[in-house]
This record gives structure tokens, C-alpha cells and sequence, in this order.
């Protein structure tokens, strides 16, 4: 949600960000009449009734005529303050309606276009070059069925599609991901936390997750429950309806959960193995700041997610999305892509988003600064989602015989192992 006062002064920023969006601009028109409509009859309503509460006072004095006159004005305004109360009513919640469809200002730097349209900021790491080491690589399906490690079969059979088993090392190597994600998280001054799955509605509103993301969302009607696709829900919402002293910031969290998604729309890509599935946990940074300092913890929380890629040896990139491309609550949002070499591409790992204002105005969550009440900045930055990141270690670390070297950073929760060997041939 935006500041509405922010939105009449400057209504041409909301335009050119709807329009960089590809959303709807005619919504920032619609909002401010229906804002001007709520303040208008806010007026009228608290003028009607200050003439109400003066003739209260007058009735008892009056006789006669004149009070026979002023009980037939005090019956007319009993009406007309009903009546402006049922406008000033209905216009506001038009407006809270339209400003829940508003998503957030975009920064003026993120560059305009689809998805197509990212710009590449850094790149990290060499692509290895399996022609001239002999071998032609193996996709993360193939060399985790050989590990013993991924079974999406069984996980068919028991689910349906997108889903799957991680077995042997293949589990060991996800509890090595979270511990070691954790770990740097907790290095770096996180909390961890350990999230719930399920959310009430007010949490994924608030998150901006019921929008234009509403159809990857799984909702449990019976309960009126969601599950979440990300614990960035339950972070976001944590402090929800509170007030937050200005020198207990920044708060920072890593959250550990299993996420879920209907991945709609997405038929027919990624089908093959776990790159894109229903169900998987992740490891979540969520940070609240003062509003000046979420451009600086956004260059923080990407060098975080650089810090981890680097550990796990993975070649790279930092793209800074494209305007078309981002959520409704982000105002900026960069990626970090791993290469992944049977694709011949780099895809999606991590991702870090500075949300600015927009989450905590819907949450209610503010910073008392002195004698100063106002909304904080809320941010979030993937750290490990788990099973991409196994595409990317296996696919990168294979060697000619199936195995898979370990990167250094997970052996010590892999007790000690250098290699992957194969089960099965």
C-alpha cells in the first residue's frame, strides 16, 4: 500500500510506475476521485454534525414555534448525518479497495520492460567447459537418480506432478543446505526462525501475495487458511499491529520453512526433475529498517546472497529485474542466477526484493521515532531455496563418473564427505 498523500501530490509517479508495471493506470485516477469523494463527504458529515450537536444544545431553550422549527431541522439532520456517514462509509472502503489493487511505486532506476528486459549487473565464477574435459554433463534428474538422491517417480505416484523425494544423500545434502544457510545467516546477525505454514488471509493481504500472485496460492477453504509460498508471509506478518521502537533497528530474520506453490501457468516448463515443483523449503532473510536505509540493507542482503553462492562454488549472475517482472510489493528487486549447464542458461537461485513501505502500511507495522510515529521499510532475500540448488550443485560439481563433488562449505554437515558417489550404474 502507498501514501495516499504521496499519490495526490505526485499522481504522474503512479502513472509512469502502473505504466512501467503494465498495469492498469486508469486505477490511479479512479483512487483519487474515490479519495476525494471520501474526504469530501468526510467533511460533510463532520460539519453536519457539529450543526447537529449545537441544535441538541438549543432545542431545550426553545418554545413554541421555535421549537417546533428546530425539532423539524433536528429530524432533516438526523437523515443527512445518516446518510453522509453511509457516503463517507462507502467511499472509503472504495478507496482502501483501490489501494489494495495499486502495487508499489517502482524505483526510478529499475529498468522499464518485461521479463525479458533485466539488466546484468556482475557476473561470478567460470563456466566450466565439459567438452574439453571429455564428457558431456548429465542433468540434476540423471545424476541424482544415480546418487540415490531424487526420486520423482514415487513422488508422482504418492502426489502428482512436481512433486518429489529427496532420499539418502539426497535428504542429507538439503539439511546440509539449510545448516550451512543458517549458519552464515545466523554469522551475519540474523535470527533464525522457524515459521508457521499456514497464514490468515489479513497476512497474505498484507503481504501483497493476494493480488496479481493469487493464483499460485493455495487456499484451504475450510479453515479460510493459505499456504504460504514463501516464509517472507509469516516474517512480514510478525510484527503485524505493532509499534516498534526506532532503536531496536534494523530487525533482521531467517526464516526456515517449507513453501508451497500451484505454479500456475507454468504448464509444460521445468517439467523435467525439481527445478520447479509445489512443494519445497527455503531459507528466508526478512529485514525491517528505517524507510532511509532500505536502499543500503537491499545492497546488503544481495551481498549475502552473493556470499552464498560464492561458497557453493556456483558460476553466476545479478540481474536487476525488469519492471514488468516484479511483485506488487517490490519497489526494486535483483536476481542472482546460477548457471546450469544442461540448459546452457543461467536461471533463478536467489532473488532479493526492497518492498520500501508498502508491506508494513498494509500490515500496520510502524517506528516510533522520538515523537514520531511512521511506517518502517520491510525487505526480503532468498538465501537457499533448496532444490534449485541442488540442480545447480550437481549439474556444476558432476565429474565424468556420476559423482558429485562437494562443495567445501557443506562438508562439515555432510560429515567430512568430498564426493557424491553413485548407488546405482
Amino acid at each position: 500500500m502507498i501514501d495516499l498523500r504521496l499519490l495526490r501530490e505526485d499522481p504522474d509517479r503512479a502513472r509512469a510506475s502502473q505504466r512501467a508495471r503494465g498495469e492498469d493506470v486508469a486505477l490511479v485516477d479512479s483512487l483519487l476521485s474515490a479519495d476525494e469523494r471520501r474526504r469530501s463527504s468526510g467533511v460533510r458529515f463532520d460539519e453536519l454534525r457539529a450543526e447537529q450537536k449545537q441544535l441538541g444544545k438549543l432545542i431545550p431553550k426553545a418554545t413554541g414555534d421555535e421549537k417546533a422549527e428546530l425539532l423539524k431541522r433536528a429530524s432533516q439532520l438526523a437523515a443527512d448525518v445518516k446518510a453522509a456517514d453511509a457516503e463517507r462509509d462507502a467511499a472509503d472502503a472504495e478507496t482502501q479497495e483501490l489501494l489494495l489493487r495499486l502495487g508499489n511505486l517502482v524505483h526510478p532506476d529499475v529498468p522499464v520492460g518485461g521479463e525479458e528486459d533485466f539488466v546484468t549487473l556482475e557476473t561470478h565464477g567460470k563456466i566450466r567447459d565439459f567438452g574439453a574435459e571429455g564428457f558431456a554433463p548429465k542433468d540434476h534428474l540423471e545424476l541424482g537418480q544415480l546418487l540415490g538422491a531424487i526420486d520423482v517417480e514415487r513422488g508422482a505416484k504418492v502426489s502428482g506432478s512436481r512433486f518429489y523425494f529427496l532420499t539418502g544423500v539426497g535428504a542429507l545434502l538439503e539439511l546440509a543446505l539449510v545448516n550451512a544457510a543458517m549458519a552464515q545467516a545466523t554469522a551475519a546477525g540474523f535470527t533464525p526462525m522457524l515459521t508457521p505454514a499456514l497464514v490468515r488471509p489479513q497476512s497474505m493481504a498484507g503481504t501483497g501475495f493476494l493480488g496479481q500472485a493469487a493464483q499460485d496460492v493455495y487456499h484451504l477453504d475450510k479453515d479460510d487458511l493459505y499456504l504460504v509460498g514463501t516464509s517472507e508471509v509469516p516474517l512480514a506478518a510478525y510484527h503485524m499491529d505493532e509499534i516498534i521502537d526506532a532503536d531496536k533497528l534494523p530487525l533482521r530474520y531467517a526464516g526456515f520453512s517449507p513453501c508451497f506453490r500451484r505454479e500456475a501457468g507454468s504448464h509444460g516448463k521445468d517439467t523435467r526433475g525439481i527445478f520447479r515443483v509445489h512443494q519445497f523449503d527455503k531459507v528466508e532473510m526478512f529485514s525491517y529498517v528505517a524507510p532511509e536505509d532500505s536502499q543500503a540493507e537491499h545492497q546488503r542482503l544481495l551481498e549475502w546472497e552473493k556470499q552464498w553462492l560464492t561458497s557453493l562454488e556456483l558460476p553466476f549472475r545479478v540481474i536487476d529485474v525488469a519492471s514488468g517482472d516484479l511483485g506488487a510489493s517490490a519497489a526494486r528487486k535483483f536476481d542472482c542466477e546460477a548457471w546450469i549447464p544442461t540448459q546452457g542458461k543461467y536461471r533463478e537461485l536467489t532473488s532479493t526484493s526492497d518492498c520500501t513501505e508498502f508491506q508494513s502500511r498494509r500490515l500496520s507495522i510502524r517506528v516510533r521515532d522520538g515523537k514520531q510515529v511512521k511506517p518502517l521499510a520491510t525487505l526480503n532475500g532468498t538465501l537457499c531455496a533448496v532444490p534449485r540448488t541442488i540442480v545447480a550443485i550437481l549439474e556444476n560439481h558432476q565429474q565424468a563418473d556420476g559423482s558429485v563433488r562437494v562443495p567445501e562449505v557443506l562438508r562439515p554437515y555432510l560429515g567430512g564427505r568430498e564426493v557424491l558417489e553413485p548407488v546405482a550404474k
